[in-house]
């Protein structure tokens, strides 16, 4: 299916292998490589019959701690298909619980809304002139008034870099992000970089992962959290909604829906989105 639009053909799209159980680690990373797409999820039985389900989510080279689309999509699927835990379902992914509501619009299943798993955690800055060399663009593109590039996470880490209207013109570098990655354990074993720019009071963005196999991802829900996460450390407040677009350079115009609310567990985001089936098959 395709996730994050109301449209086929836009948005992020999803493979969901539905039944995972008896594959290995070597065939999951083996069927998402040939899915070549942004992730693929695999389902299991869940660990804690509390849980609704365990999902696996592989990019084309590794697998994800946590991932905002999968996790929407899967959901998606496994309430389509009329999973007993109904419209509120909870997913078991290596970052910890993924919390779901089901959306629907008269009676039919229309997206849902995810909770991220981990509270926000922000970490080192980068310097603009590496951030600017990533995506092809100068030092004065990168903005810096509201806060540096800055690694956050809510269960994925991503450096997240406000650019200005350059963004349009961004175009990943491969050398500048194998410079950038300095191999720290704060990374995770990746440089994943979501830029991202004013739209009024909502915002457009864009991810890029070249070391991990995405060249650009068409909507990224396990970015837009933490930067709606790290928009409510700066600004103050209680709360913060924000509409994100993004893939429209892609041609996937995608929209997420994303809050950030401040709890006494640290600062907690959801994204929402609709998603749109494509198509179904069986392996031979």
């Amino acid at each position: 299916m395709d996730v994050f639009t109301e449209r086929r053909f836009g948005g992020n799209p999803l493979a969901v292998f539905t039944d995972a159980t008896g594959l290995s680690d070597a065939e999951m990373q083996a069927l998402a490589f040939e899915c070549n797409l942004s992730e693929t999820t695999f389902v299991l039985p869940p660990r804690d019959p509390a849980n609704s389900a365990r999902v696996r989510i592989f990019n084309r080279t590794a697998e994800m701690t946590f991932a905002g689309h999968p996790s929407i999509g899967t959901a998606y699927v496994l309430a389509r298909a009329g999973h007993p835990h109904g419209d509120r379902l909870r997913l078991e992914v290596p970052a910890g619980i993924v919390a779901v509501e089901i959306e629907r619009a008269a009676g039919v299943v229309t997206g849902g809304k995810i909770t991220a798993p981990q509270p926000l955690s922000i970490g080192r800055t980068f310097a603009p002139p590496a951030i600017a060399a990533c995506v092809g663009l100068s030092p004065e593109d990168v903005v810096t008034a509201t806060h540096a590039p800055t690694l956050a996470s809510v269960g994925n880490t991503y450096v997240i870099a406000e650019v200005n209207k350059a963004l349009a013109r961004c175009v990943p570098n491969l050398e500048a992000f194998r410079a950038a990655f300095d191999g720290g354990p704060d990374l995770a074993g990746r440089f994943s970089l979501y830029v991202y720019a004013r739209d009024g009071e909502n915002v457009r963005a864009r991810m890029f992962a070249p070391l991990a196999g995405t060249w650009e991802d068409p909507a990224t829900g396990s970015a837009a959290t933490p930067l709606a996460g790290l928009l409510l450390t700066v600004r103050g407040g209680d709360e913060l909604a924000l509409n994100i677009r993004q893939g429209e350079e892609m041609g996937r115009p995608s929209l997420l829906r994303v809050t950030a609310r401040r709890t006494n567990m640290g600062i907690m985001t959801t994204v929402a989105g609709s998603c749109v089936p494509v198509f179904r098959g069986e392996t031979q």
